[in-house]
C-alpha cells in the first residue's frame, strides 16, 4: 500500500525532513494588524516577534478544508492509495476539524490523526509515520505509529510572560495574574493536548536550568533512545546553549536539533520562549 503523509505547519519540521520523507505541509494562518499570512510561506517568526513586542494585534486561524482537499488530491494524483493526515491537538486548534471536512471529499481514504501535541513532538511522530509508510505499512498502522510517538513525547517550555497564552485562551487568567504579580517564571508542559502549569521558579536562569533537568530525566525513561528538539522564539543563543548541554548530558539522544517556533505558536507563547520536546525512539 502506498500511504501518503500530510501534516500542518505547526509540526515545525525542518525542510530537510519534509523533503527526505515526501511529507506535504499545509500552513496555518497568522493575522498581523488585520493582514493574513500563511505560516512558513510569507511571514517570518521575526515579524511576529516584532509585532508582539510592539503590541500590534496578532491572531491565528486554521487552514480551510479546501486547502486540505487540495493536498489530498495532490497525494492521490501521485498514486497514493491512502493518506494519513496528522495535526495539532484539537484542544488547541480546530485544524483537525478542517482536515475531517476535507477527508469526506478526498478521492482516496484519509485517516485524520489528532496528535494531541504540536511542534517537533508531533513532527517526530510524522517522520516515524512516513518511515513506516515507506516500508509498506497500512494507513491504520501508520496512524498508530504517529500517535504513539507523538503522545509518548515529553514537552516542557518556558515563557517570559503568560500574557500571550492568556490572551489566546490557552491558559487561565488566574495563572497569568499570579505569574505577573509574583514575578514568577513559569514552566509549563503539554499534557494530553493541553497546556498546563508544571513548576514556578523565580528567575529565568532557574527556569532554563529546570527545562534542562526535566529533559534529561525524561530521556532516561525512554529505553530505545530519543530525539530532542529545542524550540525557541527570538531566543536563538539560549536555545543553542541549551541544545549543547543536552548533547553532552543525554548519551541516548540520536540527535538534538534547534528549531525556531513558527508564527502561529509564536503568536500564543511570545518572544523569549524556549521549549524542549523529548521524543522516544522505538525498537
Amino acid at each position: 500500500m502506498n500511504v501518503a503523509i500530510v501534516t500542518d505547519s505547526t509540526a515545525y519540521l525542518p525542510q530537510s525532513f519534509v523533503a527526505d520523507h515526501g511529507i506535504q505541509v499545509v500552513p496555518l494562518h497568522v493575522v498581523i494588524g488585520g493582514t493574513e499570512f500563511s505560516e512558513g510561506v510569507d511571514v517570518s517568526t521575526a515579524e511576529v516577534a516584532v509585532a508582539l513586542r510592539s503590541f500590534r494585534p496578532v491572531s491565528t486561524s486554521r487552514p480551510s478544508p479546501q486547502a486540505f482537499l487540495e493536498a489530498y488530491e495532490k497525494a492521490a494524483a501521485a498514486q497514493a492509495d491512502a493518506i494519513v493526515s496528522v495535526h495539532i491537538s484539537a484542544d488547541m486548534s480546530s485544524t483537525v476539524e478542517s482536515a475531517h471536512l476535507a477527508a469526506q471529499q478526498s478521492p482516496v481514504p484519509v485517516t485524520v490523526v489528532d496528535s494531541r501535541s504540536l511542534g517537533m513532538a508531533m513532527g517526530y511522530g510524522v517522520v516515524s509515520g512516513a518511515e513506516a509508510a515507506a516500508k509498506g505499512a497500512s494507513a491504520e498502522d501508520v496512524a498508530g505509529v504517529v500517535l504513539s510517538r507523538s503522545v509518548g513525547s515529553k514537552v516542557v517550555f518556558y515563557v517570559d510572560t503568560l500574557e500571550h497564552l492568556r490572551r489566546g485562551g490557552r491558559i487561565g487568567s488566574a495563572s497569568a495574574f499570579l505569574g505577573s504579580a509574583l514575578a514568577i517564571k513559569p514552566i509549563l508542559e503539554l499534557a494530553d493536548g493541553h497546556i498546563r502549569p508544571l513548576e514556578k521558579v523565580r528567575t529565568s536562569a532557574r527556569a532554563l536550568a529546570r527545562l534542562e533537568e526535566i529533559a534529561v530525566t525524561a530521556a532516561e525513561g525512554m529505553e530505545h533512545g530519543v530525539d530532542i528538539a529545542v524550540h525557541h522564539l527570538d531566543s536563538a543563543t539560549r536555545a543553542e546553549d541549551l541544545a549543547a548541554r543536552l548533547r553532552e548530558r543525554v548519551p541516548t539522544a540520536h540527535e538534538v536539533v534547534v528549531v525556531e517556533l513558527g508564527a502561529v505558536v509564536g503568536a500564543h507563547v511570545g518572544p523569549g520562549t524556549l521549549a524542549v520536546a523529548v521524543s522516544p525512539r522505538t525498537a
